[in-house]
């Protein structure tokens, strides 16, 4: 009877071992969440001809419109800027940066 209770126990301990196994590999497994880079904020934020237009400047302006997206992607994240930008709204933007685009 003793020997019983001692198998028993071992097996709950095997079990409650597996357990704790399967849960650290679930965890491992689990994809980690995508952190969002700058870009995709403005993008989701875009409507009308919006990526149309960064896209050329991206073209024209790379390093300067890199700047303009962190900026623009930090507005929206802090709440400074609400709602979508239009491609109308954008092109201003970069000409009043002087930045003028041939769209």
């Amino acid at each position: 009877m003793a020997e019983e209770a001692g198998d028993k126990e071992l097996e709950y301990l095997r079990a409650k071992k597996m357990l704790e196994l399967r849960r650290k590999i679930a965890a491992a497994e689990k994809p980690k969440p995508k952190e969002v880079s700058n870009r995709d904020i403005l993008v989701s934020k875009l409507r009308d001809r919006g990526l149309e237009v960064l896209e050329t400047a991206e073209k024209y302006y790379p390093e300067k419109t890199a700047l303009i997206i962190e900026k623009l992607a930090e507005a929206l994240k802090n709440g400074s800027i609400t709602g979508p930008i239009s491609g109308g709204e954008l092109y201003w933007l970069f000409r009043q940066l002087g930045m003028p685009l041939n769209i």
